[in-house]
């Protein structure tokens, strides 16, 4: 992990995971201590019970040699490769525990399921290499923050990295010959409102021994916070495309208006659509690029990210949505020439949902920055109704990490949306479309944009072709006049059907 990245959770988990002194230092489970026999119904047997009791934070104390270390000094401290759990046993996974220290003081209790019994992973000093860092005495029990996980991803006879579990509820995963970028949290909780965002904790992994040479690893994880608990179970399998398939149970303690599933973090600092104060030789700066949604009624929605000057929160209205995600397009270095940070070389995050998720909306949350280390842009379903406190709630998806959704839209893509100046006051849209649809000028016989702008006046509107580069240019004005937004759609049709995704994007100055 480098800086940018390791800041950019840091910056996360700043103030979500310290807690107060003397509170509870470990889950006590009935049923998942060592030597227990380890079921799910149990895992949410006690995630229930656990919800009807008031809220204990975990004991984030630790020795000031730990606490006050910075960012160099933390990154410091590696775990040793030879202490891997199944490292020597060929079951084509291995974990890595990671320290507590720095921003991440909250421990986790970690688990293995060996032959259906629990088993705890110790805490030990000698597992790690301390560096230039004072290593705590042999008999200390500070515990982990989270961990790692390795597979042969991108080479058969090699363990890379492929997910992480660290701070608060979060969790990243990459594909074959990809870097971290996107994350995912267990759960989102009153996020964008004035009262505040709580943040969901992941308290406890019980990780089941895969056989030798196994393709799946199960993960299963108890979230704790002040309004719910919830009992979690993850199916890991890291390839081409890594998949992560979740079943989770929610328990609330109390009602909860506002509720995220399946909640995605990214940022977006800068890009095609959006250069404003980017004083910056790089062309674009951003871990995705845009929102796509496949609504229930079958309709492939793109929404491309902005920074914008407020925080700025959409609500896109379905029923049993089909998918969403977080997508990075922009698959060549020269759409960044950051060779660095290899933004290309970035996951896209899709989300598969499983079964009917009733109504609801996709929330999307884009919170202005100027650095590229904070993650500014939130995604996730909001169900209708709240949560109510005594009952339990159940959702079942696919996180697909990728660098194209196994989902396809099969139509023409948004490939790129640019803005400019159009005389004093109007905005120049352009808006480029991509595929076979374009490869031949007779096959826009027929074909028209439909584009509505509210509020505001459109003009200008262009439809052109480029056969080279399969692209479709459609370009329009925008008068907004006194406005301070515009909420704007466009979408090539063809004999009343469409033969594009849906453009959407909100216009503000």
């Amino acid at each position: 992990m480098n800086r940018r990245d390791f800041l950019k959770f840091a910056s996360i988990a700043a103030g979500v995971l310290a807690a107060p002194q003397g509170a509870r230092a470990a889950i006590d489970a009935p049923g998942l201590k060592e030597g227990e026999v380890f079921s799910r119904d149990k895992l949410l047997d006690y995630a229930r019970n656990l919800a009807k009791a008031p809220y204990q934070a975990p004991d984030a104390t630790l020795p000031s040699s730990l606490q006050n270390l910075d960012y160099e000094q933390y990154v410091s401290i590696r775990f040793r490769p030879d202490r891997g759990i199944w490292s020597q046993d060929h079951r084509g996974f291995v974990i890595e525990p990671l320290h507590r220290g720095f921003i991440y003081a909250a421990p986790v209790d970690l688990f293995t399921v060996e032959d259906g019994r629990v088993l705890i992973v110790p805490y030990e000093p000698a597992m790690f290499d301390f560096g230039k860092i004072a290593a705590p005495p042999p008999d200390s029990k500070l515990g982990f923050s989270g961990f790692r996980l390795k597979a042969p991803i991108d080479m058969p006879n090699r363990l890379d990295d492929f997910a992480i579990f660290q701070g608060a509820s979060y969790f990243r995963a990459i594909a074959k010959n990809q870097v971290y970028g996107a994350a995912a949290r267990g759960l989102a909780i009153n996020t964008g409102e004035a009262s505040g965002e709580e943040f969901p904790s992941f308290r406890a992994f019980w990780i089941e021994r895969p056989p030798q040479n196994a393709e799946n690893l199960v993960v299963h994880v108890l979230l704790d916070s002040e309004a719910a608990t919830g009992a979690f179970r993850l199916t890991l399998h890291p390839g081409e495309i890594t998949t992560i398939d979740v079943e989770t149970t929610i328990f609330p303690r109390a009602k909860i208006e506002h509720v995220g599933i399946a909640p995605l973090n990214s940022m977006f600092l800068f890009g095609s659509n959006d250069r404003k104060g980017a004083d910056d030789v790089r062309v674009a700066v951003h871990a995705s690029s845009g929102l796509q949604m496949l609504s229930g009624g079958g309709e492939w929605i793109w929404r491309p990210l902005q920074n914008p000057e407020t925080l700025q929160i959409s609500a896109f209205v379905d029923k049993t949505p089909r998918g969403f995600g977080l997508l990075q397009r922009g698959r060549d270095p020269a759409d960044y020439e950051d060779s660095r940070h290899r933004y290309e070389m970035q996951p896209s995050v899709w989300i598969t949902p499983k079964g009917d998720w009733g109504e609801g909306t996709i929330q999307l949350v884009e919170i202005p920055t100027d650095q590229e280390i904070h993650d500014n842009i939130i995604a996730y379903w909001r169900p209708k109704d709240a949560l109510e406190a005594g009952k339990d709630y159940s959702f079942a998806y696919r996180t697909n990490w990728c660098s194209t959704p196994p989902d396809r839209p099969p139509m023409t893509l948004v490939r790129a949306t640019r803005i400019g100046a159009l005389g004093s006051k109007r905005r120049m849209f352009v808006i480029d479309f991509e595929g076979d649809l374009f490869a031949n000028a007779d096959n826009l016989n027929g074909v028209t944009p439909e584009i509505t702008v509210n509020p505001g006046k459109l003009s200008d509107v262009s439809l052109t072709l480029e056969t080279e580069r399969r692209i479709g240019r459609l370009s329009f004005g925008l008068d907004p006049s006194s406005e301070t937004y515009s909420e704007m759609r466009a979408v090539l049709v063809k004999d009343g059907k469409p033969v594009s995704e849906t453009w959407l994007y909100r216009w503000t100055p």
